[in-house]
């Protein structure tokens, strides 16, 4: 009988041993690195989309701005150059979701303060009204740090097109004007390819931490 317990205590060390292996195996199995995905047109839907590109399945990146920002400084795809960014359309007299998008924002900037690799873009949807002088403005009551985050105005045109053809993040306003558009809650990340890697509800607290969590995990792709 002595012997029969000594056998038995043997075989259930070597159980627990291997059981622990596979165990182990299982857990790295499950959470082996996994990139975020790279936006196509074809996969967002198509009321923020420019119907030129309604269809493109790849190779689609965000194209070439010229913009100015809060201190009247031109910015342009140069400056956010091998870096990671969030961007949002809005105005600064909205009264409705700007205000919650850009306190999320806001707190998107801190938790990368001192990050030199991500930065911030926010692009006025009504450039007309949102000059220089009241984006500073805004930016001073915001609390907009100009090292991280860039508000920008320009050609209304120009503003259009990068939010329907390169960052798929606006609506159409529907009403027969050609470059008339009504932003949407979205919160884009762009990857140092200047591709799309996420879309986020910028009114949404647990979507700004799911945003917090991909850059973490993009900025992991850079390491691989």
């Amino acid at each position: 009988m002595l012997s029969f317990f000594k056998e038995y205590k043997k075989f259930a060390i070597v159980f627990t041993a291997i059981s622990v292996i596979i165990i182990a195996l299982i857990y790295n199995t499950l959470n082996v690195y996994q990139p975020l995905p790279v936006y196509q047109p074809n996969m967002v839907s198509t009321e923020l989309v420019d119907s030129t590109i309604q269809y493109k399945k790849k190779y689609h990146k965000i194209a070439d701005f010229s913009l100015v920002n809060q201190n009247g400084d031109t910015v342009t795809q140069k400056n956010y150059e091998n870096k990671i960014y969030v961007a949002d359309f809005f105005f600064t007299t909205c009264r409705t979701i700007c205000p919650i998008m850009t306190k999320n924002m806001a707190d998107v900037q801190k938790e990368i303060l001192n990050d030199d690799e991500v930065m911030l873009l926010s692009h006025s949807v009504t450039p007309e009204i949102d000059t220089v002088a009241q984006l500073k403005k805004y930016a001073v009551n915001k609390g907009v740090i100009d090292s991280k985050w860039n508000l920008v105005t320009g050609d209304k045109k120009q503003i259009y097109r990068l939010a329907r053809q390169s960052y798929l993040a606006v609506k159409d306003q529907g009403d027969g004007g050609p470059f008339d558009m009504v932003h949407t809650e979205n919160f884009m990340l762009i990857d140092k390819k200047r591709q799309i890697r996420g879309f986020y509800d910028g009114t949404n607290p647990e979507e700004i931490k799911q945003l917090l969590e991909d850059i973490s995990i993009l900025k992991e792709e850079y390491l691989q």
